[in-house]
C-alpha cells in the first residue's frame, strides 16, 4: 500500500506556530513572514490533508477537533527533529577521532606528542590506527590519515605539514667505543643499518664524497622506527629520518657525526575527504599539527610546513 504524501516541513512549521499561538498574526511574526503567507500555507495544508484545522470565532482563532489531535503530534515530531539535530551537532564537535597513521610515525612522533592534543581538546578521544594501507574514507572507519609520500592521493584533500632530511646518526656509546668518525669514509669501519623504506646509503655517501664504503652491507629493516631502534641499541649507524629521530636527537640518545643531510623526496601529509574539511574534529587536529610543527626541534633538521588545504591530483 502506498504511503500518503507527507506535507512540507514549512507548512507543518506554520501550523505548529499558529496552533501554539492560536493566532496567524503571532505565527507570522515568529516566522518572519506575512500573515497572508501563513493563511496561504494553512489553506494548502488543509486541502492536502482533506480536513479543516482551524475555525474562526469572534476575536479569536480556535483549533478544530482534527487540529487538536494533529498539533501535539506535529509538535512532538519537531521536538524529535530538534533533539536529533542537536545530538548530531554534539557528535560532530566531540566524540572519537580516528587517525590512520604509519606505524613508524605513530611510535616515534605522534604518540609522544598526543597528550598535548588531549590536553588542548579533551572533548575528543583519539583512536590511533597504525597501518600503511590506503584509506577508503567511504568504507573505513577513519576520519583522517597521516601519510608519508609524494602527496599524490586521488580523490582526497592532502596538506603537506612536515618535511624532513636524512643524515647518519648513531648512539653516543657506539661513537665513543668505535673507530674515529672524522670523515664520511670512516663509516667503512661501522655497520650500516639499511632502511628499505627510505633513501639508500649510496645517495648520502655519494653526496659526501665518501670512498671505500660499501653502501649495501648491513642488516635491513622494512620499518624506519626499527632502524632507529637498532641505532639506539648500538647495532650500527642509521641513515635516519630527522622527523622520526627528533626526540632521540634532542635528548642526545642519538648523535649526528656529520652535518651533511639530504632532503627527503617524500613529505608527511594530512589526508581527509573534502566533505570533512570543516568538521570540528578535523579542524582541531589539523590546527594542532600546525602548532606542533611550528618550529623544528633542536638538532633535528626537520622543516615544518604550514600549508593551505589543496586538493591532490
Amino acid at each position: 500500500m502506498r504511503e500518503p504524501r507527507l506535507p512540507s516541513l514549512s507548512a507543518l512549521r506554520v501550523f505548529e506556530a499558529a496552533g501554539r499561538h492560536l493566532s496567524f498574526t503571532k505565527a507570522a511574526g515568529e516566522l518572519h513572514v506575512t500573515q497572508a503567507a501563513v493563511s496561504h500555507q494553512i489553506k494548502a495544508l488543509e486541502e492536502q490533508l482533506g480536513v479543516q484545522l482551524f475555525r474562526r470565532a469572534p476575536r479569536r482563532l480556535l483549533l478544530t477537533d482534527a487540529g487538536q489531535l494533529y498539533l501535539p503530534e506535529v509538535r512532538a515530531a519537531f521536538d524529535r527533529l530538534s533533539a536529533a539535530t542537536a545530538h548530531l551537532r554534539r557528535a560532530e564537535s566531540s566524540g572519537v577521532l580516528t587517525v590512520s597513521v604509519l606505524p613508524s610515525f605513530a611510535a616515534k612522533w605522534l604518540v609522544p606528542r598526543l597528550r598535548r592534543f588531549r590536553d588542548r581538546h579533551p572533548e575528543f578521544d583519539v583512536r590511533v590506527a597504525a597501518d600503511d594501507h590506503p584509506v577508503d574514507f567511504g568504507r573505513d572507519d577513519v576520519d583522517l590519515a597521516l601519510r608519508y609520500g609524494s602527496g599524490n592521493y586521488p580523490g582526497v584533500t592532502a596538506e603537506r605539514f612536515l618535511t624532513e632530511a636524512l643524515t647518519p646518526m648513531l648512539s653516543p656509546a657506539l661513537l665513543q667505543a668505535g673507530p674515529p668518525l672524522r670523515i664520511p669514509g670512516d663509516l667503512a669501519g661501522y655497520t650500516l643499518l639499511q632502511d628499505d623504506m627510505s633513501v639508500g646509503w649510496s645517495d648520502w655517501l655519494g653526496a659526501a664524497g665518501a670512498v671505500g664504503v660499501n653502501p649495501h652491507r648491513g642488516p635491513a629493516f622494512n620499518d624506519s622506527s626499527m632502524v632507529l631502534q637498532a641505532a639506539l641499541d648500538g647495532q650500527g649507524v642509521a641513515l635516519g629520518r630527522t622527523v622520526l629521530a627528533a626526540d632521540d636527537l634532542a635528548s642526545g640518545r642519538l648523535v649526528r657525526p656529520f652535518p651533511l643531510s639530504l632532503p627527503s623526496p617524500s613529505a608527511y601529509w594530512v589526508v581527509y575527504p573534502p566533505r570533512s574539511a570543516q568538521h570540528p574534529k578535523i579542524v582541531a587536529f589539523r590546527d594542532w599539527l600546525k602548532t606542533e610543527v611550528g618550529g623544528p626541534a633542536p638538532g633535528t633538521g626537520a622543516e615544518p610546513d604550514l600549508p593551505n588545504p589543496a586538493r591532490s591530483r
